[in-house]
């Protein structure tokens, strides 16, 4: 028998589905707080220090608070407001891939029967 998984992805978003918090935010935050640098975080993460930094002030205008505090001398870190969001979304991440697991389980037994490679 092959066996199946499930993969989903959550994200925030506001009234016009404009994303504010996401796998690709989870990232920029998280590399931001491991690096203290935008810079570095765009290259890491292979984007535009524009595209960086734009997606970082969606999500701060939408919330109306600061999520990273960026200084030229000190470098950027992120606020006690962005490492919340940051926890918070880990742990809706946690919650909901633990329920989809759960109900894909009941749903499909966690595995398919092998038909031979012959699917309709």
């Amino acid at each position: 028998m092959s066996r199946l998984r499930l993969k989903s992805r959550q994200w925030i978003v506001d009234e016009q589905d404009r994303i504010i918090m996401g796998e690709g935010r989870k990232e920029i935050l998280e590399t931001i707080e491991r690096t203290g640098s935008i810079n570095q975080t765009a290259k890491l993460m292979r984007m535009s220090y524009k595209g960086v930094w734009s997606k970082i002030k969606v999500t701060e205008e939408y919330l109306n608070l600061s999520i990273v505090h960026a200084d030229r001398k000190m470098g950027s870190r992120l606020t006690k407001e962005g490492k919340e969001l940051l926890e918070k979304y880990r742990l809706l991440k946690e919650a909901c891939i633990e329920e989809d697991n759960r109900r894909f389980n009941r749903i499909f037994g966690g595995a398919w029967p092998d038909d031979g490679g012959k699917r309709e």
